[in-house]
């Protein structure tokens, strides 16, 4: 008994010398992210954060989240959510060719009208598919006229606050109903003999633009590959220049997408065998006109683009011609106008702005894709639409299959990369401009929970900076 009573004193004695397990108390997302904010955060620059715990239906985490904020292309946020959120959302974006008259043996008495639905993802296989829709038809003449129908939206081919600087890049085409392959231009280019000029291929293929080629193959000395156009006098020569040592490609806008559209459309028809002979006061191939539907109208061709394709490619590729696409037909459906312009959809995103119980007034909205400099809006307003989509399923299911996944595609393919807590977990929409660059959308905590989440960095002149930032801002949420 003795024994015992030893042994036990002993253990007693001596238990404060067995090694103990070190446990570090996990400090709480405030103290966590406050000090990324403090220690990761760019030189010089500044940031406005809003996180809300979807799940739980409660705030996580603000910093400054009323901040007014140049928002980029997170813009686009705010008008997918809005038109996704119409009752016609569903409605497919459509192209269609109709025609005024009577056919008498093989010539068509009447006029042709080619009206424009602004489907921006019409290509050159959708051009060829009407042109082989309209060839079926049984006349090879058309005597009268034949109108290209861009009523839908006003004159204006920019935004308001686009840079016109920007032009002839292919991210900020000229806007139009009738856009063929987005108002751009690919050439590709392959290398021959060094010194030798390269083989330049261009689609779509048209005579609506020319080309000069100054490259060379296989000379450094000649330079960077370059593709651009004689822009500053709205000109359609495409010159392509520089060093050619591989397989090379580059894109450009062409100036005007309405024209590029008829002009390619009437040269694909006289290919097929069928001649217009235009009315002796009109000695071109095509005029622009309005159409209205009469008792002799008869509905030759259609070419549709669902509404999901138009979604995926504004969230995964950042497409400013999709964005502009949607604000534009927002527009048509929330105003029953016939003529719409940006405005007219910009005033649908306030009333739901206002239906969140916030003051349209305290922001701006400028256009639909981000790419204006006028655009104001704040990551507390950006998490409430993305609250908004997250409560209404049939919103919620489009938007959220069409957003980047950290490390996986899109224009996340290369942030969150394995081993991060966000790699797979986040699926969010960016913005990055000159020293802007935002990150907004969704994750999934490891407690299983949904967020969604805004990170705003303004004159940050390092956008690989702001974008390690915002990362370990989405890993901490995560962890």
């Amino acid at each position: 008994m003795k024994r015992i009573l030893l042994l036990l004193i002993l253990s007693v004695c001596l238990l404060p010398l067995w090694p103990q397990e070190t446990v570090t108390p996990v400090k709480p997302l405030s103290a966590r992210i406050d000090a990324l904010i403090e220690h990761k955060l760019p030189a010089g620059s500044n940031v406005a954060i809003s996180v809300y715990d979807l799940t739980a239906g409660k705030p996580l985490y603000g910093y400054q989240a009323d901040k007014l904020s140049r928002p980029a292309s997170t813009m686009k946020l705010l008008t997918t959510i809005t038109a996704l959120s119409r009752p016609e959302a569903d409605e497919p974006f459509r192209t269609e060719v109709w025609y005024q008259g009577t056919i008498e043996r093989d010539t068509l008495q009447g006029d042709m009208y080619v009206i424009g639905g602004y489907d921006p993802e019409f290509d050159e296989e959708a051009l060829d598919s009407l042109v082989a829709a309209v060839a079926r038809f049984p006349f090879s003449v058309i005597k009268g006229k034949v109108y290209g129908d861009v009523s839908m939206k006003d004159s204006l081919y920019w935004g308001s606050g686009w840079l016109w600087d920007d032009t002839p890049y292919s991210f900020q085409p000229y806007l139009s109903p009738l856009m063929l392959n987005k108002g751009v231009v690919k050439v590709t280019a392959t290398p021959g003999e060094r010194g030798d000029s390269a083989r330049l291929e261009c689609t779509p293929a048209s005579s609506y633009y020319t080309l000069t080629n100054k490259t060379r193959s296989r000379t450094p000395s000649a330079g960077r590959f370059r593709v651009s156009r004689d822009w500053l006098v709205n000109g359609n020569n495409i010159t392509v220049t520089g060093n050619v040592d591989a397989r090379r490609a580059g894109t450009v806008n062409i100036f005007s997408s309405q024209d590029f559209f008829m002009h390619t459309f009437m040269e694909r028809l006289q290919a097929r065998g069928i001649r217009c002979i235009p009315a002796a006061e009109a000695e071109v191939s095509y005029l622009f006109g309005e159409f209205r539907q009469d008792s002799l109208s008869v509905r030759m061709a259609s070419y549709e683009t669902s509404v999901q394709d138009v979604v995926k490619q504004i969230m995964k590729e950042s497409d400013n011609l999709n964005a502009e696409a949607m604000l534009c037909r927002l527009g048509v459906q929330s105003s029953g106008k016939k003529r719409v312009s940006a405005e007219d959809g910009l005033s649908a995103i306030r009333m739901l702005i206002k239906e969140m119980g916030y003051n349209p007034d305290r922001y701006n909205l400028a256009d639909g894709c981000g790419l204006s400099n006028y655009n104001y809006i704040s990551p507390e307003l950006l998490v409430s639409f993305l609250r908004y989509a997250y409560s209404r399923t049939d919103v919620f299911q489009k938007l959220y299959k069409a957003l980047p996944i950290g490390g996986v595609d899109g224009t996340l393919e290369f942030r969150m990369k394995k081993g991060t807590f966000s790699h797979r977990n986040v699926h969010a929409k960016t913005g990055s401009f000159t020293a802007i660059n935002c990150l907004a959308g969704y994750l999934k905590a490891r407690n299983g929970h949904e967020i969604a989440f805004a990170i705003m960095n303004q004159n940050a002149l390092s956008g690989r900076e702001a974008r390690a930032f915002q990362d370990a801002v989405c890993d901490e949420v995560i962890r």
